[in-house]
């Protein structure tokens, strides 16, 4: 697929987004509707899109691209999966209720009430801090397929095409906000999950498979290995350690994230937003098979046909995030072609304009009260509001600049890597809130706490081999911070006074 039709297709995806945009925000761009979507979105529209904003363009991308990585990865993401599922369905039975039951519009309120102004305060920047970051490298990996694939063609620098994908995001979401979001997010999921099963077909046609013949030579492939059982010390594939990593990253990043859980706020009760959990839950678990798969015979499709690896320009090492690309836009047809474009694109745009809007939420309730605000809808409320997204916009496209400068390795592991030190100091002071009641915290000591504590993490993950025998972390190190996080609380603690509602 030559460059041109590469950004034709791009122009008029926008433009479907634009419209959309328009038609949802026309009669209402307030505060309520960008904040909480009125409060009355259908759950299984919020369940539908919430799959693009989980996945991404990493796993669109990143994913498969690790099942033949040098490293042996294979299936093993999948064992992580397993862990988001079982994350997943303790986000709708216990974070969730409580949300609920306190009303919120950011979820770090639960922080306010239960611990105090300055717990509150560090657990929001805690969140727009690793959001920006995490939403950054997803973004990330796209523009650099759309700089090898389209703008270099044309001598587009790098930085203007970073500036050009989050300027068109905001142009659409910078008026509805969620109230948008939930109605692009459905139709860029659709594109997603289309995509996924397409891009099989294609792939099975052009290695003459049917389904059943696909299965077999996947099953007998050497990338097919789900479960690692050996080595618990020394290996990060460990299914131990991917289960704990699973379950422990997705209440972090989900249940105490701002970004997802806006979502399912949005609903008009808790009933529905668990039923929308428990949805979610059973395509994200399906679909993620589903590119693993594509994964596998991607690297079948490339041994077959002597495809390398593509080689990262700036490293010269073998980038294995490339390859599906490589293989859509130079070996396929012209409509296996599109119908990546379109799963990639959907995937990582309905991941970066739900954060966006998520960041300026939490920024304009947590920092500022808006929703405290008798009428937040005034004019020059809403003027501040789209101030704070171009700010959040800005940061986002310094953030990928600066990672393209230094990065060399899988986006997909760079991303669960950070957000072990990011977000484990929000399991902890949410672990101290919810399990020890009769006790309360010396609220001004909490932001020293949440920054001694990655520090110790990573001083431990370095040093892991020789301070534990030769054991190695992987995504499980979000534990070890949220337990130093809470067992720094515990030092700073005080007993509760009077009865702890929450």
């Amino acid at each position: 697929m030559s460059p041109s039709t590469i950004l034709l297709l791009i122009i008029v995806y926008f433009g479907i987004l634009f419209y959309i945009s328009h038609f949802v925000s026309k009669k209402d761009s307030g505060n309520e509707a960008f904040f909480r979507a009125n409060k009355n979105s259908k759950w299984y529209l919020v369940a539908f899109g919430m799959i693009g904003t989980a996945l991404s363009g990493v796993t669109f991308i990143s994913v498969p691209g690790e099942v033949g990585a040098p490293s042996g990865e294979q299936f093993k993401y999948f064992q992580f999966v397993l862990g988001n599922a079982i994350g997943f369905i303790i986000i709708a039975k216990i974070l969730l209720p409580l949300y609920y039951r306190m009303n919120l519009t950011s979820i770090y309120g639960y922080i306010e009430q239960r611990l105090g102004t300055y717990s509150y305060k560090t657990a929001a920047s805690i969140f727009l801090i690793s959001r920006t970051i995490g939403s950054s490298f997803r973004l990330y990996l796209v523009v650099i397929v759309l700089q090898r694939f389209v703008f270099d063609f044309y001598k587009v620098p790098f930085a203007v095409t970073v500036l050009i994908s989050l300027g068109l995001i905001f142009a659409y979401t910078y008026r509805g906000g969620l109230k948008t979001i939930i109605i692009t997010d459905t139709l860029q999921t659709f594109f997603l999950v289309s995509s996924v099963f397409l891009t099989i077909y294609f792939i099975c046609d052009s290695l003459q498979l049917n389904v059943f013949e696909a299965f077999e030579e996947v099953k007998n492939s050497n990338y097919s290995k789900v479960f690692f059982f050996e080595d618990f010390v020394s290996s990060k594939f460990h299914f131990i350690k991917q289960i704990l990593g699973g379950i422990f990253v997705t209440i972090a990043m989900v249940g105490l994230d701002q970004d997802l859980m806006q979502k399912n706020l949005s609903c008009a009760t808790i009933g529905e937003a668990q039923k929308n959990m428990f949805t979610f839950t059973g395509i994200f678990v399906l679909i993620n098979i589903f590119f693993l798969s594509v994964g596998a015979l991607l690297y079948i499709y490339a041994d077959k046909n002597g495809v390398a690896v593509p080689l990262d320009l700036v490293t010269g090492k073998p980038r294995t995030d490339l390859l599906f690309p490589e293989i859509a836009f130079h070996h396929l047809a012209l409509i296996p072609s599109v119908v990546f474009l379109l799963g990639l694109t959907a995937a990582t745009f309905a991941t970066t304009d739900s954060a966006l809007t998520a960041l300026t939420t939490s920024f304009c309730v947590d920092f500022l009260g808006m929703d405290k605000v008798e009428n937040s809808n005034k004019p020059n409320i809403v003027r501040t509001r789209h101030f704070i997204h171009i700010g959040f916009s800005f940061l986002m496209f310094l953030v990928i600049v600066f990672f393209n400068s230094i990065n060399d390795s899988s986006v997909v592991g760079m991303i669960f890597r950070v957000a072990s030190y990011t977000y484990g100091p929000l399991l902890g002071l949410y672990c101290f809130g919810l399990f020890l009641k009769s006790k309360t915290v010396k609220d001004k000591l909490v932001p020293i706490i949440c920054l001694l504590s990655p520090a110790i993490t990573y001083f431990i993950s370095e040093n892991s081999k020789v301070l534990f025998f030769g054991y190695v972390f992987d995504n499980e190190l979000i534990i070890i911070n949220g337990l130093i996080t809470f067992a720094g609380l515990l030092l700073i603690s005080k007993p509760a006074i009077g009865e702890t509602r929450f």
